[in-house]
């Protein structure tokens, strides 16, 4: 019982927060590709295709994440387990978009020397 209560918390805070980001980075991302390109059309497709990856990272994060989920005996374990969980698949959406920023800028940098 414990742990689809669990599972239910997970995934609703999970999928929240995967949608969301995804959003934000895709209409904020918009803008950024095209000071870094220069080309409107290649941006849109890169965004797409960003947040594609993105949304597949993170739902196949998510279900390896609940393959390999411990068995929960009490509400204290559920929130310790939802937070840790959430918490890591929240630090690796940092480092995903962290480490496109930094590609794309220099790959910017690559193109503009040429």
């Amino acid at each position: 019982m414990f742990n689809i209560i669990s599972y239910i918390l997970f995934l609703s805070i999970s999928f929240y927060i995967t949608i969301d980001v995804g959003r934000r980075c895709y209409n904020a991302g918009e803008s950024y590709l095209e000071y870094l390109l220069n080309d409107k059309h290649l941006c849109l497709t890169i965004n797409r295709i960003l947040l594609g990856c993105y949304y597949l990272v993170n739902l196949g994060y998510i279900a390896i994440n609940i393959a390999f989920w411990e068995k929960v005996d009490s509400m204290e374990e559920i929130v310790a387990v939802a937070a840790v969980r959430t918490g890591s698949i929240i630090l690796i959406l940092c480092v995903l978009h962290y480490i496109n920023i930094f590609t794309l800028y220099f790959l910017r940098k690559k193109l503009t020397l040429k």
